[in-house]
């Protein structure tokens, strides 16, 4: 089929809720990406994150294949041996303490995980979550997250949901209740913007949860897995969490969800009162040994952290030369670029070129790449948004009326 008729046949039978671009992709490699006509394309979107690891890994793609012609679905009320594998080495690199998981599909689902047994394990229904927060977009989950264009169209959401200011102790201090179950957050907000939190909220957040008996639950889909220089990023505070979300990229590319908690937390869960066909699949589970132990074995956290560091310092070099640039933040490979107006043009004109890049919000550019990108990949990214920052500022210029 030719581009065209892909884009039309998709467009024509896949429900219309994302927002497309006009690239159809057919082959990855690394931090790599080609059209279905040859195009080369840096990818710093990485899948939203879930191409951690880089496209086909050699390691996750021999997993696969020879676990696809062993075993590829096996319930979870029968045990399996590769299901068995990948829970002793994620609980082999999880924080201290968390070391019981519950097996999904996604980040969503892992999120609605967490609530239940928040409220499971507490008796309680109030969870208290952070204005700006993303958690994704099922019914629990979604009531979660803050922003209203994904919320409003869907009301009445779950009760006992609610929302208070981010980076802000007292604010949390006062909207804790004796119905508080948990409080739910990002250690580093992604969609909400790339917003790190300022030194010793999480530790006082930490401190206060002990005090009030309240659960402190970080979602980490978007955090972990090495993506911020860390193994996971709560890591950077020395904070543990008592329930911890995970997915994106913890089986190389395929689908997977994962909440972990401490092991007397998860035991409030009675058989029968969470599960999910596809739970720990062997074809996932293989897929996810092979990409824990890449992860390790190839260094990539010290990775990301050293090439995080160089993309970073690129950006900001950027920002000296260009005054529409606001603000470069974030940690290791989870990086944003602060525009002083909407970075749709950008992201469409640096696509035009060859260079991926997402947003976080209306005005904030969003880098995920693989933790495999290389430094000349990094210099052409930022080459390219040297090129489109320097055409959209051109552009709006020449409309703006002389005085």
């Amino acid at each position: 089929m030719y581009e065209k008729d892909i884009i039309d046949q998709e467009n024509k039978l896949m429900a219309n809720v994302f927002g497309k671009r006009q690239i159809v992709i057919t082959k990855g490699k690394g931090a790599t990406l080609w059209d279905i006509n040859g195009k080369e394309y840096v990818d710093c979107m990485g899948g939203y994150g879930v191409a951690l690891l880089g496209h086909c890994h050699p390691k996750v793609v021999a997993a696969v294949c020879k676990q696809a012609e062993t075993l590829i679905s096996c319930h979870a009320s029968l045990y399996n041996n590769k299901r068995t594998e990948f829970l002793e080495k994620l609980t082999s690199i999880t924080p201290k303490g968390l070391n019981k998981a519950f097996l999904s599909n996604s980040g969503a689902e892992s999120v609605e995980c967490a609530i239940k047994l928040a409220r499971k394990y507490t008796g309680k229904p109030e969870i208290i979550a952070m204005m700006g927060g993303y958690h994704g977009k099922t019914m629990g989950a979604l009531s979660a997250t803050w922003d209203k264009k994904y919320r409003e169209p869907f009301l009445p959401l779950v009760p006992e949901i609610k929302h208070v200011p981010p980076d802000n102790l007292e604010k949390v201090k006062e909207a804790i209740t004796d119905k508080t179950a948990a409080v739910l957050l990002e250690p580093i907000r992604g969609e909400g913007g790339i917003r790190v939190p300022p030194d010793g909220f999480l530790q006082g957040l930490r401190q206060l949860c002990d005090e009030k008996n309240v659960l402190l639950i970080f979602d980490e889909v978007q955090t972990s897995f090495g993506r911020t220089g860390k193994l996971f990023g709560c890591e950077h505070w020395g904070v543990t969490p008592d329930i911890m979300c995970l997915a994106k990229p913890f089986a190389g590319g395929l689908p997977i969800g994962i909440t972990v908690a401490k092991e007397h937390i998860m035991a409030a869960f009675k058989v029968g009162e969470h599960s999910t066909t596809f739970s720990g699949s062997p074809l996932v589970c293989a897929a996810g040994c092979a990409a824990i132990d890449a992860l390790i074995e190839e260094n990539l956290t010290e990775k990301a952290a050293s090439m995080g560091k160089y993309f970073k310092e690129q950006l900001e070099a950027l920002q000296g030369k260009h005054t529409i640039i606001k603000e470069v933040r974030g940690k290791g490979l989870m990086l944003g670029v602060e525009l002083r107006f909407d970075v749709f043009n950008i992201v469409l004109k640096t696509a035009e070129k060859g260079v991926l890049i997402l947003d976080a919000g209306r005005n904030v550019l969003r880098f995920l790449p693989p933790m495999v990108i290389t430094k000349a990949q990094v210099d052409k990214a930022i080459a390219v948004l040297d090129v489109a920052l320097e055409e959209e500022e051109n552009a709006r210029a020449s409309n703006t009326p002389s005085n």
